[in-house]
């Protein structure tokens, strides 16, 4: 166990250069799907290994040792390393826990609020009286569908076959529960932090995949480039300080705009062969990882079983 059970603590370090050249190369869908299943696998499999580094010290104490049934410590265990380790661990995965709690307390505190918005609107679209250019979409709670948040600032900066394709990328975002995926990545960076590089990929992806959407929904990809770029620049180019958006709100004018520009425009293919290079490299971390952890945990159940057989011999 001694060596596997490092693999999964050292192994998110490995994909970040391969998950920024996925969300480039590969198509939004298959990327997101990707990146989030990497991530949370990734963040589980640290999560175990920090917890199978806690058990060997804490058989160190009487009360666990007796509650174990050992007649030994752990053949793998050496006091002067694996009580401090253990208690090293022990603080980090207290620390995830709560990090991870407080995360998903504010993450549905921000939903609570947003659903109170939702509610002075009729139907999916909330029109705020603003001449600040700004729209995005504001995820309800579960079981409610969410809304379209516009000001009429932006409304008059499109015509309105620009105006479909943004209400048509910000709808995307809520039918495909988009926000769930930035939480699920939030989280995950909460267990390891090198998986905190994850999120400006998987926002990335999940933009262009809204960006997709709203070129199916209108029927034309120069007018969704259009309407993306537009909205862009007239929300930075207003005056006065923007209006404070719900951090689970998403927005078409966020992130690298004239990359998804180009990428709607076709000046930024996808890239098959790069793209499963990239997929395969962040699959082998994710199954090396999983493997390790797996394999740590056996180590440490037999470990823990030869430590009780010597009680049933005599």
């Amino acid at each position: 166990m001694i060596y596997a059970v490092w693999v999964p603590l050292l192994m998110p370090f490995l994909v970040v250069p391969a998950a920024r050249r996925m969300a480039d190369a590969l198509s939004p869908v298959r990327a997101v799907r990707l990146l989030a299943a990497t991530g949370v696998g990734l963040a589980l499999c640290s999560i175990l290994a920090l917890a199978l580094l806690v058990v060997p010290g804490a058989t160190r104490f009487s009360l666990v040792f007796a509650l174990g049934e050992l007649v030994r410590p752990l053949s793998d265990a050496v006091p002067a390393a694996t009580v401090p380790l253990a208690a090293t661990a022990l603080a980090l995965l207290v620390g995830c826990a709560a990090a991870v709690v407080r995360a998903a307390r504010r993450h549905w505190a921000e939903l609570r609020r947003a659903g109170r918005l939702e509610g002075r609107a009729d139907g999916e679209l909330a029109v705020l009286r603003d001449s600040r250019p700004d729209a995005y979409a504001l995820p309800g709670r579960p079981g409610t569908p969410g809304r379209i948040v516009v000001t009429t600032g932006m409304l008059r900066a499109l015509d309105p076959a620009e105006r479909d394709a943004l209400l048509a990328h910000e709808r995307a975002h809520l039918v495909g529960r988009h926000h769930l995926f930035i939480a699920a990545i939030e989280a995950a960076a909460l267990c390891h932090p090198a998986l905190r590089s994850l999120r400006a990929p998987m926002c990335y992806a999940l933009e262009r995949r809204a960006d997709e959407a709203a070129a199916d929904a209108v029927g034309d990809r120069r007018i969704a480039a259009r309407a993306i770029g537009r909205a862009a620049l007239a929300a930075r180019a207003a005056e006065g300080a923007p209006r404070p958006r719900p951090r689970v709100a998403l927005a078409a004018a966020a992130g690298p705009v004239p990359r998804r520009v180009a990428a709607l425009l076709g000046r930024d293919a996808v890239r098959p062969r790069a793209g499963r290079a990239a997929a395969a490299a962040l699959l082998v971390c994710l199954v090396a990882s999983s493997a390790a952890a797996l394999d740590a945990t056996s180590d440490l159940h037999s470990s823990i079983e030869a430590a009780q057989g010597e009680n049933t011999h005599h």
